[in-house]
């Protein structure tokens, strides 16, 4: 029973992901862009439930090690911006970089959608961004 369970699970996350890869770049990008404003939306709101619900699971877990308390309470005292206005967004496969007026935020593809990954993000010369929220 468990086996059986645990391939309709892998199945059901194949056919997300498989789906999500036959939406055209963009609705795809528009999908990612809308994440990225939302959960800046929901930080500047003290909305740290929802904030929480838009990361990608690695991203959610290190907001709240850094923190050392849940990830909706620390979520709010990380310095991000205010939601601003997409400026641009590139999907590159499973991956996508949302620019907005104040910041870039960085998503991946998950089965029930694109998840925040990194946020806060401003880019350095011939060197990596810096982002103040992260995965590890």
């Amino acid at each position: 029973m468990l086996r059986t369970r645990s391939s309709q699970a892998v199945a059901v996350a194949l056919a997300g992901l498989l789906l999500a890869g036959c939406a055209s770049v963009d609705d795809r990008s528009r999908a990612a862009g809308d994440v990225a404003v939302r959960l800046l939306t929901a930080v500047a709101d003290r909305d740290g439930e929802s904030a929480c619900s838009l990361l990608a699971p690695d991203t959610a877990a290190e907001v709240a090690d850094t923190g050392d308390m849940p990830c909706a309470q620390a979520v709010l005292d990380e310095q991000l911006p205010g939601p601003g206005t997409v400026t641009g967004a590139d999907v590159y496969g499973q991956w996508a970089q949302v620019r907005l007026t104040d910041d870039t935020v960085f998503l991946a593809a998950f089965p029930g959608g694109w998840r925040v990954v990194a946020a806060g993000c401003t880019p350095r010369p011939n060197r990596p961004y810096d982002c103040v929220l992260q995965g590890s």
